[in-house]
């Protein structure tokens, strides 16, 4: 094979990378002028920075309050997801069962589903079905964590399917005959080669929940409202604020960032562990 010119695949991936980050940085462009600036004529270089938009957002004790919303439901919808799509998916794939692929098979339609389906079931269970006296799901943080499992546990189960099956069942198989419990082969065995998966899985899901928009919309109010429903509050019939929903949009990228940035590696090695099997 002929060899390719380096320089050409360089300017290339320069090309790609401008195209995907030049809309982040024109959004932080946005968050760091005057609302009178932003109809102006546009400056791509910045000379001067107005952080006034960010001291109003992080002052401001209500979008604080949706921040904490989303980094909890989003933390403890991954860890749940993940948690029974790490069981579920090692009982589909380890155990004998008829039909088993009739059974990923239906996991998987719940989440080529639009959300936009599920809206009225989900609401009617909410505030129905599981009411307790005066309490209901509806606008709680437990109510929101269980309604993303609907689309992120299917999620979850597809991921983690080829980590497992790349993983052969003769260790299993011979941690039985030395005498080990179950719970000793999966928390021992299987659970440590998984971890690359499995950090896959976590990250994916978190921010799956991290940027939902429609459910969090329509089955909060106020208690639960994330910080993604907070950007429709400063759309108003006497305009929009869009320096600050800009400022807000630049909060909402910074945790996805970081917790990319710190398992990069395991995303790597999960995105391929089990790809090829020997």
């Amino acid at each position: 094979m002929k060899k390719r010119n380096p320089w050409l695949q360089t300017l290339f991936w320069i090309f790609v990378s401008f195209l995907t980050l030049f809309p982040i940085y024109w959004l932080f462009v946005v968050s760091v002028k005057p609302a009178v600036d932003l109809f102006t004529t546009p400056e791509i270089l910045l000379s001067e920075f107005y952080w006034q938009n960010y001291v109003d957002v992080w002052t401001d004790r209500t979008l604080r309050g949706y921040m904490m919303n989303s980094l909890i439901i989003s933390s403890g919808n991954a860890l749940l997801s993940t948690a029974l799509g790490f069981f579920a998916c090692y009982a589909l794939t380890r155990f004998r069962m008829g039909g088993k692929e009739s059974i990923f098979f239906w996991t998987i339609t719940n989440r080529m589903a639009p959300p936009a389906v599920f809206l009225l079931p989900l609401f009617l269970l909410m505030t129905q079905v599981y009411r307790v006296g005066d309490f209901t799901l509806l606008d709680t943080r437990i109510g929101m964590i269980l309604v993303y499992c609907t689309f992120n546990l299917p999620f979850a189960i597809w991921t983690l399917r080829p980590t497992l099956d790349g993983i052969p069942r003769e260790l299993d198989e011979a941690a039985f005959v030395d005498g080990a419990s179950s719970w000793k082969v999966i928390s021992e065995i299987v659970f440590p080669l998984c971890r690359p998966g499995l950090a896959v899985t976590l990250i994916l899901t978190w921010v799956f929940a991290w940027n939902e928009y429609l459910l969090a919309a329509t089955l909060t109010n106020f208690s639960a409202r994330t910080l993604t429903t907070g950007l429709s509050e400063y759309v108003t019939t006497t305009g929009t604020e869009w320096g600050i929903m800009a400022a807000i949009s630049v909060f909402t990228l910074i945790p996805a960032l970081i917790v990319f940035t710190l398992v990069q590696r395991h995303i790597v090695a999960g995105l391929t562990f089990g790809a090829v099997k020997g």
